[in-house]
């Protein structure tokens, strides 16, 4: 049974993101505040639902949150600020969005920067925040985001299928799968793919070096 909150008695937002592995598109956050005793016994870390489940579950958070938001980096952006950044960016643009402001936020992985609220100058105006190792599975804010997060990428990621439907995206989501990569030997690359990847597989490491 996941857990409805990481700090009890405070606004607390949840937020995971998606794409950050692919080899092609945007990556994808969302930010989603719930009510405090919430509960959904169907709600899990997106990667462990189907497809049809997640979608089902989409409609239910929104309904349910009293905020969320989706965030979004461009492979563009990408290149310019390497992975890691980008989806604390994303997951930063997705915060910004919340019309309900948090006054705590809670993030999947290890990895965050200090969030600070718009448009303000003051440095406490920075909102504390705990990373979650794994806390999709254990937090249901972030279960809840990364659904969002996995479902609208998906969603973006079949628009540009029938874009460009050589790469297999409808099924792949630009995931570096064998059928990619040979598409990307095949036909180039296209304009949505991260050009500082390692696109073909062929050197030892599958993502480019991340650090702030």
């Amino acid at each position: 049974m996941l857990k409805p909150f990481f700090k009890e008695g405070v606004v607390e937002a949840g937020c995971d993101e998606a794409g950050r592995g692919c080899l092609a598109g945007s990556v994808y956050a969302a930010a989603v505040i719930l009510p405090p005793d919430y509960s959904n016994e169907r709600l899990n870390d997106s990667k462990q639902l189907t497809e049809r489940q997640r979608y089902k579950l989409r409609e239910e958070i929104e309904r349910d949150a009293l905020a969320w938001a989706v965030g979004i980096v461009t492979a563009e952006e990408i290149d310019k600020i390497n992975i890691l950044r980008a989806s604390i960016l994303a997951m930063h643009r997705a915060l910004d969005q919340l019309y309900l402001r948090p006054q705590h936020i809670i993030v999947d992985g290890n990895r965050f920067l200090p969030y600070k609220e718009p448009q303000s100058t003051e440095k406490s105006s920075f909102v504390p925040y705990q990373t979650v190792v794994k806390g999709d599975g254990k937090y249901l804010s972030i279960a809840a985001a990364s659904i969002l997060a996995k479902t609208y990428r998906d969603d973006y990621m079949k628009g540009l299928a029938a874009e460009y439907p050589q790469y297999d995206w409808a099924s792949n989501k630009g995931y570096p799968t064998a059928r990619h990569r040979e598409a990307i030997k095949k036909y180039g690359i296209s304009p949505y793919h991260r050009k500082t990847f390692n696109l073909l597989g062929d050197t030892q490491l599958e993502l480019p070096f991340e650090d702030f």
